[in-house]
């Protein structure tokens, strides 16, 4: 439509920069703020929110235009749509012909399982970077936002065509393993750490830290052990391995609960020989100075503070790292894009990181840090155990999996043995999913288990409740889908008794709540494509949870489903039915959630 509107306009304003987007139900199905563009761009108007119900807000030569506009629309359009206005307020405002809707659904239909696919991507890489746990230390829920924005991200660029690596940049190298390895020399027990691995490491690392309170000089010792692991000493590179093996196993049973998978696992060790070589390349081509014994970049150009890269004592840091990273990554990859999927507080870094990227002239590739806000507690404070520890994303998992559990006991409803082990899990991972999806990233997250696991409401199993009552209609109702589809005509059906003619005559679908349910279907490709554009989950989560509350509603409303006696409008309205339980499931596999048959 964009496209389209700007097609009649480019020739005499070619820099014309417009909006079309969904009014507000009742003000058509798309409108545009062409006119007021327009309108500034000839006359400089200022369309202050006090002129726009003035009858004179745009003006006799802006309105002929918009008229001329509009009239061109509506005879290259015709059959899509029904009229084309210009509302009080100066928005050209769009409705859709309800015709082309019901055709729109037998193409929607035919396409189901794939609706919303596209090639956007083709031909392009893209990496997302996410979860990034550190080894040796619990995953604990500090992690969650990452790993299932970052999930949905890498479902959603791949679904639009693009070549997706999913990188997870565990946390292996830096001071913090010197201190680890200081406190294993110090007080570790192999035997102990050998039954309990991952929670042993991380109380010797949290011990570590509160006896240097008091003893300063162990902060020394740390950071000389990682100097000696910098410089290849064979001991501390036998813990060193040994930490990070038990560790990934340790984090691979978590994603396998999950169901979050990985392209590729490598971490920050990986680029450890690289260091050096790029600290001295950065310095003789005076990118880099030294300064105080450390060795910086300046970024007072990009009105950034000094870009630590080595310091006083030769060791390396996180963002030399990520340099080497990124210069492997373009190199080996060549990504159209690299999507850094880590918590607002790590802002400063990735502004340092992209300014670097600049100087370096590696930003023909798109480099972009999505960011999240925090997950708090009800008081709103950054959630944690009565003991003041992150808690455990195991532990999280584990209850949600347990509290599912328990509601669906309270149901009194008759499941299988398989059933009452795979359900909970299902609901109780997705509602968790969902609960943490829904929000806009930038936001912190208030957590709260009641509106998690909560059946009604914009929750996951609300969602997931919709899906697997749609597919009971269908069940019960005895569909079987058409083997062919068009209007007015009889055509062969299966059924469990031989075969039986049936009608499928779209234009049954014309009341306003079917209308507008065709009109939700056909957004969804514009849903997953602003997904990808915005780095967001929280509008395809609205998106789904508008659809199952429709979806609900039209179901408690429309005549019983099961009637034989209108067969034309029950065969329509249970292919809606149809196309929308494809859709909801396709949206929700998008954000990592399984769409169940049953609850």
């Amino acid at each position: 439509m964009k496209e389209q509107v700007f097609k009649f306009l480019k020739q005499e304003y070619p820099n014309l920069d417009f909006d079309v987007f969904y009014p507000p139900e009742g003000l058509g199905d798309y409108s545009t703020n062409i006119a007021f563009i327009l309108a500034k761009q000839i006359r400089g108007a200022n369309l202050s929110p006090e002129r726009l119900d003035k009858p004179d807000v745009l003006g006799p030569n802006i309105k002929k235009i918009v008229e001329e506009v509009i009239g061109k629309l509506k005879k290259e359009f015709s059959k899509e749509f029904e009229k084309i206005e210009v509302a009080k307020n100066g928005f050209i405002n769009f409705y859709l012909e309800p015709s082309f809707l019901q055709q729109q659904l037998k193409s929607i239909y035919k396409n189901k399982r794939n609706w919303g696919r596209g090639n956007l991507g083709r031909k392009q890489t893209v990496i997302i970077e996410y979860s990034q746990p550190n080894i040796a230390k619990v995953m604990h829920v500090g992690h969650m936002r990452s790993t299932f924005i970052g999930d949905t991200l890498a479902n959603t660029y791949k679904y639009l065509g693009y070549k997706v690596i999913r990188w997870n940049y565990l946390g292996d190298w830096g001071t913090q393993f010197g201190n680890l390895i200081a406190a294993y020399k110090l007080w570790g027990d192999r035997e102990k750490v050998e039954k309990n691995p991952i929670e042993t490491l991380n109380k010797l690392y949290v011990k570590f830290h509160d006896e240097m309170k008091n003893n300063p000089e162990l902060g020394e010792k740390g950071r000389q052990e990682f100097k000696k692991l910098e410089e290849g000493d064979k001991k501390n590179r036998i813990l060193w391995e040994w930490f990070r093996i038990e560790s990934i196993k340790e984090f691979n049973k978590i994603y396998q609960i999950l169901e979050v998978k990985f392209d590729t696992i490598i971490s920050e060790s990986f680029f450890e020989k690289d260091l050096k070589p790029l600290v001295s390349e950065l310095l003789d081509k005076g990118i880099a100075k030294k300064s105080e014994g450390a060795i910086i970049i300046d970024l007072e150009k990009f009105n950034l503070s000094p870009a630590l890269i080595q310091k006083s004592d030769a060791t390396s840091l996180y963002l030399t790292r990520d340099i080497a990273n990124l210069k492997y990554r373009i190199s080996k990859y060549k990504p159209s894009k690299i999507l850094y999927v880590v918590g607002n507080e790590q802002s400063l870094h990735f502004q340092q990181l992209l300014a670097i990227s600049k100087i370096l002239n590696l930003d023909k590739t798109k480099l972009d840090h999505v960011k999240f806000g925090l997950v708090l507690g009800e008081d709103r404070k950054k959630l944690s155990s009565r003991e003041g520890k992150a808690i455990h994303m195991m532990e999280l998992v584990k209850e949600a999996i347990e509290k599912s559990r328990k509601k669906i006991e309270e149901s009194n409803k008759e499941y299988s043995e398989v059933q009452k082990e795979e359900i909970p899990k299902v609901v109780g991972i997705g509602g968790l999913k969902y609960f943490v999806l829904k929000e806009h990233r930038n936001s912190d997250i208030v957590f709260n288990w009641d509106e998690i696991l909560k059946p009604i409401g914009n929750t996951g199993p609300y969602l997931q409740y919709t899906y697997a009552r749609l597919k009971s209609i269908m069940r019960k109702s005895k569909w079987f889908p058409p083997l062919r589809l068009r209007s007015f005509r009889w055509y062969i059906m299966p059924n469990w008794i031989g075969r039986r003619f049936a009608k499928i005559n779209i234009s049954e679908l014309k009341s306003e709540q079917e209308l507008r349910i065709i009109k939700q279907l056909l957004d969804f490709p514009d849903i997953i494509s602003n997904s990808a554009k915005l780095y967001s989950t929280n509008n395809l989560a609205l998106y789904l949870y508008e659809l199952s509350s429709r979806a609900n509603h039209y179901y408690e409303t429309v005549e019983k489903l099961s009637d034989y006696s209108k067969r034309p409008e029950r065969n329509a309205r249970l292919l809606l039915v149809e196309t929308i339980a494809a859709v909801l499931k396709n949206g929700l596999n998008l954000l990592g959630i399984e769409a169940p048959e049953r609850i």
